[in-house]
Formats: structure tokens, sequence, C-alpha cells
């Protein structure tokens, strides 16, 4: 579905992402694990379109990051990127004008299953509010990958398990899933795939189960032992 080969993007001396061989298959949920600085987000946004790389290449099914490509994929950033005046109808609307793949009643579903209201206006919501309303929009397309960058950051524990539930009954059908987080313990158990990230290159990847029985670790554990050396 998603392939990139040897893929560099620098800011000027800096590699944010360096030699990034990466293949993402559909149907799977794959975790892109590293701390800070690791180049999680800057390859997200090379897949969605918003940055181009300095050398490498990267096509989604077969095709080069175009307008097809952002036509079938979603990517969700940490940042938030609502204008002022909106309330959670105001950012459904606004999706739906521009993506046809876009549910509106998925996305009242999952508004309601986050404790909102489609009335609230956005920049009253606290950041923890504001993420879970950003993940129901995501979650709300029926692109065939969807990319969440740290999608819980911010999210109390209850919310966290919602958020799970609703990937997992979203994921399949040949969509493919990459989330980035910190929070390794809370992704384990539903991941096909790890992938670990650092520097910009990936250092250890394959399927969790063969991850850890080779190690004899979990999968915080081993991300533990990867990234000992790195300033949180």
């Amino acid at each position: 579905m998603l392939q990139c080969n040897h893929l560099v993007k620098k800011y000027r001396s800096l590699a944010a992402v360096n030699d990034l061989t990466l293949q993402f298959e559909p149907g799977k949920i794959y975790a892109l694990l590293g701390p800070n600085g690791s180049g999680k987000s800057t390859f997200m946004k090379i897949a969605a379109g918003l940055i181009h790389p300095t050398s490498g290449s990267i096509l989604f099914e077969n095709q080069p990051i175009g307008s097809y490509s952002k036509a079938h994929c979603t990517y969700m950033p940490t940042e938030a990127y609502f204008y002022s005046y909106m309330t959670w109808k105001d950012a459904g609307n606004y999706y739906r004008d521009f993506f046809p793949d876009f549910q509106m009643d998925r996305y009242e579903t999952l508004i309601d299953t986050f404790g909102l209201s489609m009335k609230q206006k956005i920049s009253k919501m606290s950041s923890g509010m504001t993420a879970k309303g950003k993940i129901a929009l995501a979650l709300a397309r029926d692109s065939r990958l969807c990319m969440l960058d740290e999608p819980l950051n911010g999210i109390d524990i209850i919310a966290r398990d919602q958020i799970l539930d609703a990937i997992s009954r979203y994921a399949g059908n040949n969509r493919t899933f990459v989330i980035s987080s910190h929070l390794v313990d809370e992704l384990e158990t539903m991941v096909d795939e790890a992938i670990f990230i650092k520097n910009g290159t990936v250092v250890l990847s394959g399927t969790v189960e063969h991850l850890t029985h080779q190690a004899g670790k979990s999968l915080t554990e081993l991300y533990k032992d990867v990234y000992r050396d790195c300033v949180m």
C-alpha cells in the first residue's frame, strides 16, 4: 500500500528522516515508535503530502504522493488545526466538504461516544477533549490509510480505551493504520507490527509476536532497550 525507499528529509544539515525504507501492507495496524525527534512526524507529513522529501521515493498504491493519495489517506497531526469559530458540527461539515469518504453519521456517533457535543466550540475545549474530537474526525473517513500522530496524548485512561476500541472497530477491510505513540504498553495488544525509528532511520521492525518472542520481552521493555541512550 505505502512504500518508501531510502527516504531522506534534511533541514539544512539536520536529517530528520535518514535513509528510511519501509513498506506498509493493507489491513494491518502499525505502531511507529520512537522518542521526540526520531523522525516519526516528519515521515507522516511526507506520506500525507504536506512536505517533500530531499531524496528517495515514496509511493501510495504504486503512485507518487499527490492528489490521488490525499483522497485516500487520512493524517491526524499532533497540532490543533481548527478555525477559532468552529464547533464540532462545523468541523464535521468542513471535513464532509473536503472528503467524499467522510461519514457524518459515524462522526456523530464517535463524538457522542467520546463524551463531546456537536454544539461545543472547539476553542473552549481542553487539550484532551480537542484530541478526542480530532480522532473522531480522522476515524469518520473511510480512507484506506489512516495515520494518527500521538493520538493518545493528553487523553485520560478511560478515554484511551474508548479510542483504541474505536480504532480496532474501524480497522481491517484492507484499511491500514499507522499510529505513533510514546504509550507503548497501550498499543502492544492491538497492533500487528512495530517499527522502531531512531535518528530518522529504522533500527528494529517486525510483527509484535515475533519481536517479543525473539527477545523474550514485552514491547515496552524493547522500547526501553532501544532508546536507553536517548534523552526523552
